[in-house]
């Protein structure tokens, strides 16, 4: 090293000394390569990593520790440096003596006068491993996503057909040779029911139809018009349990969202305050809209069985995560709900004691 820097005139005695120790004792990997294409100086550091003997690295071209993919983007990297401009963050890979195979990030600047080039490298193949890994997860959750998406897709698709036969079959039934009240309103019921199912599957054919979640079109909506909706969705189960529900919109009775979104939204929680009231109890159902620190809320909250948070605050948004024992429990509801809040900027939040029924807080994007 001493030898290599006696053109430094500048430095003496003490200085050229301690420079020493700064090149053998600091734990990156620092270099001295020719122009020639060898090393002349290598760090302890460097020559501990690449584990070959010292005169194996001064006695063989850089090229030959280079893995052989990364050699001619190498190559041409030492040629720009040679005609004079820097090297920074430039990633390459090297072949050790055990056969690893390591990531480098370098930094190069020449010194013409000398025919040297001077170098510092970290390693970065720790980093370049969890990329790898996140890289490998993103892709294969895409492909789970799509592969959701078509099921999706088809379900609602196929579905159609029979709800489609089912509305041809209202329209030919003579209600006029009907003469018992009951019936005449059952019929209705179901009438209106298969109507909106038709919708509901309309919307969500043309929402999977976009070609990103992030896409997903936004336009304003009126919340009691679409609380109406669903509600005549589920007109049927809403009576036979005989649920009670009261709503207010009047402090925000506009919200800018996804509509299909929003009636899943709406039919997920309204079914869920059904199937999991308390036994012995009618379901209660209380549902307002609020602007809070200048952001749009809905707030939804039921009378049901409520959640254990301590125990499971962290899983209710989870996929396929039941806390209740019925056999139709999926776990798929509240998952839905937590990705169409999430995935326009929103979030939802939950407060709930068991048997004491859920409050959910949902705060819109502004």
């Amino acid at each position: 090293m001493v030898q290599i820097l006696k053109n430094h005139n500048h430095l003496q005695g003490d200085s050229l000394y301690n420079m020493g120790l700064f090149f053998d004792l600091s734990p990156d990997l620092l270099c001295i390569a020719g122009f020639d294409g060898y090393f002349k100086k290598l760090n302890p550091a460097f020559i501990q990593l690449l584990g070959y003997e010292e005169t194996e690295l001064y006695h063989k071209p850089i090229n030959h520790f280079v893995y052989g993919e990364d050699l001619e983007m190498t190559i041409q990297s030492r040629v720009n440096v040679i005609k004079g401009n820097p090297l920074l963050n430039f990633e390459n890979r090297y072949q050790t003596k055990n056969g690893e195979i390591i990531w480098l990030s370098w930094t190069s600047i020449q010194a013409e006068n000398e025919k040297l080039i001077y170098a510092i490298a970290k390693n970065i193949t720790q980093k370049k491993k969890l990329e790898e890994e996140r890289n490998g997860m993103i892709a294969r959750l895409t492909q789970s996503n799509q592969e959701l998406k078509a099921l999706t897709y088809t379900t609602a698709h196929d579905l159609r057909a029979p709800v489609n036969n089912l509305i041809a079959i209202f329209s030919i039934i003579d209600t006029l040779k009907i003469q018992e009240p009951e019936l005449l309103e059952f019929l209705e019921m179901l009438k209106l029911s298969t109507h909106g199912l038709k919708s509901t599957l309309d919307n969500y054919v043309d929402s999977l139809s976009q070609k990103e979640v992030l896409n997903q079109p936004v336009e304003e909506l009126e919340l009691a018009s679409i609380f109406e909706k669903v509600k005549n969705v589920v007109n049927s189960l809403l009576l036979n349990s005989k649920t009670t529900i009261t709503t207010d919109f009047s402090a925000l009775p506009l919200i800018n969202f996804n509509g299909a979104y929003l009636e899943s939204i709406f039919l997920n929680l309204i079914t869920n305050s059904i199937k999991y009231a308390k036994p012995g109890h009618t379901p209660e159902i209380r549902v307002i809209s609020r602007v809070n620190d200048a952001l749009p809320q809905l707030i939804y909250q039921d009378n049901g069985l409520g959640f254990n948070m301590g125990k499971d605050g962290d899983k209710i948004f989870g996929f396929k995560e039941t806390f209740h024992s019925y056999s139709d429990s999926k776990g798929i509801g509240l998952y839905l709900i937590y990705n169409h809040i999430t995935s326009l900027g929103g979030r939802i939040e939950i407060q709930s004691q068991p048997n004491k029924g859920a409050k959910f807080i949902i705060t819109f994007k502004h």
